[in-house]
């Protein structure tokens, strides 16, 4: 597989820090969807815990991209929606546990008001190009 290309800081655009801001990848595109801290039974893990939710998110798009035969060193984007900022730290401690530092995705992260249920406290989407 051809690892993507991570640029964290082009030509006049100041450094990142937690993310690249640009990953460049050949391949087949695999889009994940928002994913949720349901376990397969559609349970939530972790009320009012966003380090539980957070690891319970990153490994439903572990399973996610693995049924697209894809992995976490193939995601070129990740979204996070959190009802707080303050989930950050949690998520990318989550994260970590899945992705390098130097292979850091490009990445987005909004403070919604609401998820779908308010027991969620984040949801956490992935694009991943995959070496043909």
């Amino acid at each position: 597989m051809t690892e993507p290309t991570r640029i964290h800081a082009p030509d006049g655009v100041a450094p990142a820090a937690q993310y690249s801001h640009v990953v460049v990848g050949t391949g087949r595109f695999v889009a994940v969807s928002g994913q949720l801290a349901l376990d397969e039974d559609g349970r939530l893990v972790g009320a009012g815990d966003p380090a539980a939710q957070a690891r319970q998110v990153f490994e439903n798009l572990r399973r996610c991209l693995a049924a697209a035969g894809a992995g976490f060193g193939d995601v070129v984007k990740l979204t996070y929606f959190v009802t707080d900022m303050a989930h950050m730290d949690a998520i990318r401690a989550a994260r970590a546990a899945h992705i390098p530092g130097d292979r850091l995705p490009a990445a987005s992260a909004v403070q919604v008001s609401a998820l779908v249920r308010p027991e969620f406290l984040m949801e956490i989407e992935a694009f991943a190009v995959v070496a043909p």
